[in-house]
């Protein structure tokens, strides 16, 4: 028998899959690793944890599953976008990373606009954003100088685990694209943007695809996995891209709702001709060639639970989504904006926070849970009406993530959006789409619709509602008022938390 493996690199984890040639994930297994919030607004990790995960993870599943080291063909990677990884001449990691959710970057974001205006959205078809990794560079180049200047290079967090397997320094094109420092359209590195600020080309390093075979691992590597040397190894993808790959979305007429602590809906575009104007995110693929754009939700299911973590950390998930049941649409007249740590798509406003509208003495618990819900897939719809807005209508979209667990809330989606959406058999994520490349590298598949047709089903399909859909849509109206009349006050009161901080 003959397998690969997909290594998922989360913000909170890594996981690792183990899955043979049918697309049957035979076994699986995750390591945690800390965050680091030195200051408010902070996030860090050490990638030394990323390593020490990774491996000890492989090594678990490799105990569980009694697979033979000689059997895992191939091994690639999903990871965590945007954070900054920093290394010297002798590859040595110079400071803690800065993740992709680490929002101290806001006045490099304003140089950015302000240096090359709307000249840097037609070159990497991006606005520059706090999460990307250009801001993160900028930042250390003016307040860690002494630092900056030993940088030799840069790489992202599933990159840097890849090298530490293999001892070469790359960074794949779908991750290289969320840096906001590549071309789209030529697939390299922007000269025009480094030499905007000051950046030397050497910072930026080879490019490679999803799919490029970067040689095998380690005979280290090996020792301390229990992997065989001859193990290949996979450029792999960013995780949204990987996320698409493993729901199946390989079509321009399919969408992906992703409802993770942040929450995406994405769809496969097969060139550059579409212009979002910045307005949604538009990077190169885990596919080569081709394309895809996501609108995003800073904190989607990262809602739902500060909610369970503040006001129920004793209650099991399953049963705290499923006390909704007891409310109704639109919760007795409560709305929700999931804005709690700021906002991505529409508003790419780092300011605005979330609000309860509508609050009733004769509410109960379950009403707030229920608007959580529905406040969460009201901010996919702003998404989807961009998508619309360009012409695009999508007959079904995938659901993944912790949106796909619960059947209240993926009828919520169905009906919010009033379109069929699809669960899968086996839902995996990004960590499923990490083993497809591998797949598809190691020539099990001709392309990836190939795997596709091997790898994914379709359990349950859920279809809109008539009459939910219309009571939804007055809902619906609503909310799309709430962020301008609550931006204002929402940006005084944290003035004064700000102030209150000092």
């Amino acid at each position: 028998m003959k397998y690969v493996i997909g290594v998922d690199l989360g913000t909170s984890a890594v996981k690792v899959l183990l899955v043979d040639q049918q697309g049957q994930v035979v076994a699986q297994a995750s390591e945690d690793y800390p965050l680091q919030q030195p200051e408010p607004g902070y996030s860090e990790q050490n990638p030394e944890d990323w390593v020490t995960g990774t491996t000890t993870a492989i090594q678990q599943l490799l105990a569980n599953s009694q697979v033979k080291p000689g059997e895992v063909e191939g091994i690639s990677y999903s990871g965590q976008m945007h954070g900054l990884v920093l290394l010297d001449a002798d590859q040595q990691v110079l400071r803690p990373a800065i993740l992709w959710n680490d929002t101290r970057t806001t006045a490099q974001t304003q140089e950015i606009m302000a240096n090359m205006g709307q000249r840097f959205i037609e070159i990497t078809r991006n606005r520059p954003l706090e999460g990307f990794t250009l801001p993160k560079l900028l930042w250390v180049k003016e307040n860690e100088p002494g630092i900056f200047a030993k940088a030799a290079t840069f790489v992202l967090p599933k990159d840097y685990v890849r090298y530490r397997m293999t001892g070469k320094i790359n960074m794949e094109m779908s991750d290289a694209a969320g840096t906001v420092m590549l071309d789209i359209a030529k697939k390299q590195w922007s000269d025009e943007i480094c030499a905007a600020f000051d950046l030397p080309l050497s910072l930026c390093p080879p490019l490679i695809e999803a799919t490029t075979n970067v040689g095998t691992i380690t005979p280290k590597f090996a020792a301390e996995s229990g992997l065989a040397e001859t193990t290949a190894v996979f450029g792999g993808g960013a995780d949204n891209a990987c996320g698409a790959i493993g729901a199946g979305i390989t079509k321009p007429d399919q969408a992906m709702c992703s409802i993770g602590t942040s929450g995406v809906i994405l769809t496969y575009e097969p060139d550059t001709q579409v212009d979002y104007h910045g307005q949604l995110h538009f990077f190169n693929h885990a596919i080569t060639d081709r394309f895809y754009s996501m609108g995003v939700t800073l904190a989607a299911g990262y809602s739902l639970s500060w909610l369970k973590k503040t006001f129920a950390p004793d209650d099991s998930f399953d049963d705290f989504v499923g006390s909704a049941e007891q409310s109704t649409i639109g919760a007795h007249g409560l709305l929700f904006t999931p804005y709690i740590v700021g906002e991505r798509t529409p508003y790419a406003d780092a300011k605005i926070r979330g609000s309860f509208i509508g609050v009733d003495g004769k509410q109960v618990r379950a009403d707030f849970i229920r608007a959580v819900l529905e406040g969460i897939v009201f901010s996919f719809r702003d998404i989807l009406e961009i998508y619309a807005e360009n012409g695009k209508d999508f007959k079904q979209l995938v659901s993944i993530g912790g949106g796909a667990k619960s059947p209240l809330w993926l009828q919520i989606q169905a009906d919010i959006f009033n379109k069929d959406i699809v669960r899968l058999e086996s839902e995996q994520g990004p960590g499923m789409g990490a083993a497809m490349i591998a797949a598809v590298g190691l020539g099990w598949f001709a392309n990836f619709d190939e795997c596709v047709d091997k790898f994914i089903a379709i359990k349950t399909i859920y279809h809109p509602i008539a009459a939910n859909v219309a009571r939804y849509s007055e809902f619906y109206k609503v909310y799309q008022q709430v962020y301008g009349q609550t931006k204002d006050l929402t940006a005084q009161l944290l003035a004064l938390e700000e102030a209150d901080q000092k």
